[in-house]
């Protein structure tokens, strides 16, 4: 039994703790603010991100973040990737040096292009640990088979880990190939915008399956130059997250760019979906990556110039289909 906070009490935050919780650990949950914890507390849900999965009365709920760290073992951040430096910077002052810390998010910091781990890594001391993998938090909470990927620049934290959250329906691998966990985990949301606005604009199958093949090689080639192992993206978290993201109902990336598709705006879209699309900053953040590293990536140049340069989906997919010939590669 261990002692575990986990910073954020959305949907995938909540459902970890429920998991955690009935392998019998004390898990401690915050909450941004109180309206949240008070609409928790009394439906014993969350409403909007977790609906109609109860939560146990022993798991206990706060929003002093003195009170979720103290002397706890095991610290989850379960935020946006946009609030987890403002949210690292609020645990520093109440977080032990000895506390590992497991991140959750996905996404690319915007502005430094860091990782989130390297975000982490800069202001606390800790040691810092990655789950990623295809894993909707609708699923998991509901005891739905899940496999995930845990990494690390410490393997045997990430072994601790890996024996934490195991359990019969949710499996856990490790992988010391901590770069490209994180990339895979970040970018095959840019590329379930993309498959959200063939679903939306009427295309098939046959440009689904186009798309995330290709957009597989997109993040590989990201992903190898910036130090990650090709490899890694053949897995959980590279084309299983890929594909789970893009196909799924579940994916509020894909619903986002559903909605696209049909002729609703960035904002508009945003609005409807009604919670976090990691997809809209992360594909701001890739763009700035593949011309810093000077990568070819098609697709992602694409969904950018569409959220951000008002380009319409129709004309988007019409230049990638008359692009010039190529041969195919991997990557």
């Amino acid at each position: 039994m261990k002692d575990i906070a986990i910073v954020g009490a959305g949907g995938w935050g909540l459902a970890l703790g429920l998991l955690l919780n009935e392998k019998g650990n004390n898990i401690t949950v915050w909450c941004y603010d109180e309206a949240e914890k008070n609409s928790i507390l009394q439906h014993r849900e969350n409403k909007r991100c977790l609906p109609g999965i109860k939560i146990p009365l022993e798991i206990h709920f706060t929003t002093s973040m003195r009170e979720a760290l103290s002397d706890q073992e095991i610290v989850i951040i379960a935020v946006p990737s946009k609030a987890i430096r403002a949210t690292v910077n609020l645990m520093k002052d109440y977080i032990a040096q000895d506390t590992i810390v497991v991140n959750v998010s996905k996404g690319i910091e915007e502005g430094s292009l860091l990782r989130l781990s390297e975000v982490i890594e800069q202001i606390l001391p800790n040691k810092v640990v990655v789950l990623s993998g295809p894993s909707h938090a609708e699923e998991v909470a509901r005891h739905i088979p899940t496999t995930v990927v845990v990494s690390g620049r410490d393997m045997k934290a990430a072994e601790n880990i890996q024996d934490t959250f195991m359990t019969k329906f949710f499996r856990v691998y490790t992988n010391d190939d901590l770069v490209g966990i994180e990339l895979g985990g970040a970018l095959k949301n840019v590329i379930a915008l993309a498959a959200g606005t063939i679903e939306g604009i009427g295309y098939g199958d046959n440009t689904k399956a186009a798309l995330i093949t290709r957009g597989i090689a997109e993040i590989t080639r990201l992903g190898v130059a910036m130090g990650g192992n090709p490899a890694t993206f053949a897995g959980l978290t590279g084309i299983g997250d890929l594909i789970v993201t893009c196909t799924s109902g579940h994916s509020r990336n894909r619903r986002a760019g559903e909605l696209l598709g049909r002729g609703y705006t960035v904002s508009e879209a945003l609005d409807k979906v009604n919670m976090v699309v990691e997809g809209v900053p992360t594909t701001k953040a890739g763009h700035e990556l593949m011309l810093k590293y000077e990568i070819e990536m098609p697709i992602l140049n694409a969904i950018y110039e569409t959220l951000f340069e008002d380009k319409s989906v129709k004309e988007s997919i019409n230049d990638l289909m008359q692009r010039d010939k190529k041969s195919e590669h991997y990557y």
